[in-house]
């Protein structure tokens, strides 16, 4: 992470096979087109980090909320792979 730079970047923790796989994005919209385009097969976890106010929050049900939302704004149902990711947090 940049050192002063008034920064949020957003971590997706994936379950790999052999152990949890760590991918930074920038935004919060990236994480959520990101994971419907199916970049993450097995998310666990979404985390965000403040660079300069030294301040971390789990987002994962926030993105599993904003991805239901979207699914049924649209039609269509979760995506297979994020099944358990929404499920687990929106319930």
């Amino acid at each position: 992470m940049p050192y002063g730079a008034d920064q949020t970047i957003y971590l997706v923790l994936e379950a790999g096979p052999d152990a949890i796989v760590k991918v930074e994005r920038t935004d919060f919209e990236t994480i959520i087109a990101d994971l419907l385009s199916g970049q993450f097969r097995d998310p666990i976890e979404v985390v965000a980090f403040n660079t300069l106010e030294h301040w971390s929050e789990d987002l994962s049900r926030d993105v599993a909320r904003e991805i239901q939302c979207r699914c049924d704004i649209e039609g269509h149902k979760v995506p297979d792979y994020l099944e358990d990711f929404v499920g687990s947090r929106v319930g």
